[in-house]
């Protein structure tokens, strides 16, 4: 039996929660949790646990999004950020957003969304299973045998005028860098960039995790393609890579980098 995905709808516009709605009774895998006008009914609401993805928009009275979101648990509701202004996607993945999503919300990029909370709930469900295969909600329950199928080919939707629209297979030893520049991120593999849909959180959930580093909010590090760093006044470093590049590292990713490298 598949046991769908329970979605609460956070907006205080009416027209907004409605459209939402509609477009979410026609997803498959997927149970409405209900519907709230502001943060404080959220935050409510969520007491029951019985909510797997929050769609949260951002301007409401009250509490903002942004705000509820930075009150929920770590191990709560999975958050998809809506709104209609493109300049808080910095923002919301700081907050651990699974998603951000443009209103008027379109069919295809909701569930495009959902897609990527699926797929979070089930990664947390695999962290507490201390690395045993578990189902995605949503999805039939794997069989005790199964094993994971090392990743070789990173799979990139890409928009047009990159150079290479359509889906791009990259080998994952290949990519350097990835950034969040606005809305999109740029992905830089064998010195040439794609642009992509795909958020940093997706990038970091494909890539082998004993290479890549989040060392910003903005920029995932493949550190086997660095070759120099420069230490910066805040603490932080200046990352070269040998294709020519330098990323910002945050100083708190800093501190990490050192214990990796064994730096003092």
């Amino acid at each position: 039996m598949i046991e769908p995905m329970r979605v609460l709808v956070a907006d205080d516009e009416l027209l907004a929660r409605k459209r939402l709605l509609r477009l979410l009774a026609a997803i498959d895998g997927v149970t409405i949790a209900g519907e709230c006008e502001n943060g404080h009914l959220v935050l409510e609401r969520l007491t029951a646990k019985d909510v797997d993805v929050i769609l949260l928009d951002i301007h409401m009275p009250g509490l903002s999004g942004i705000e509820t979101a930075a009150l929920l648990p770590e191990d709560g509701p999975v958050i998809v950020l809506c709104t209609a202004h493109p300049d808080h996607a910095v923002d919301a993945f700081e907050q651990g957003a699974a998603d951000y999503i443009l209103k008027p919300v379109e069919a295809g990029r909701l569930k495009k969304a959902l897609d990527r909370a699926r797929s979070r709930l089930a990664e947390r469900t695999h962290g507490r299973d201390g690395g045993a295969h578990a189902a995605e909600p949503g999805a039939p329950h794997a069989g005790a045998g199964d094993e994971a199928r090392p990743l070789d080919r990173l799979a990139i939707p890409t928009r047009a005028g990159t150079g290479s629209a359509g889906i791009v297979l990259l080998d994952p030893r290949t990519v350097s860098h990835a950034v969040l520049d606005g809305e999109l991120v740029t992905v830089v593999a064998d010195g040439k960039s794609y642009l992509s849909d795909d958020t940093l959180n997706d990038l970091q959930d494909r890539l082998p995790r004993d290479s890549f580093e989040r060392v910003h909010r903005r920029a995932l590090l493949n550190l086997e393609h660095v070759v120099r760093l420069e230490p910066l006044e805040t603490g932080g470093f200046l990352a070269f890579t040998r294709g020519g590049h330098s990323i910002e590292v945050s100083r708190q990713a800093a501190r990490e980098l050192r214990k990796r490298l064994k730096l003092r």
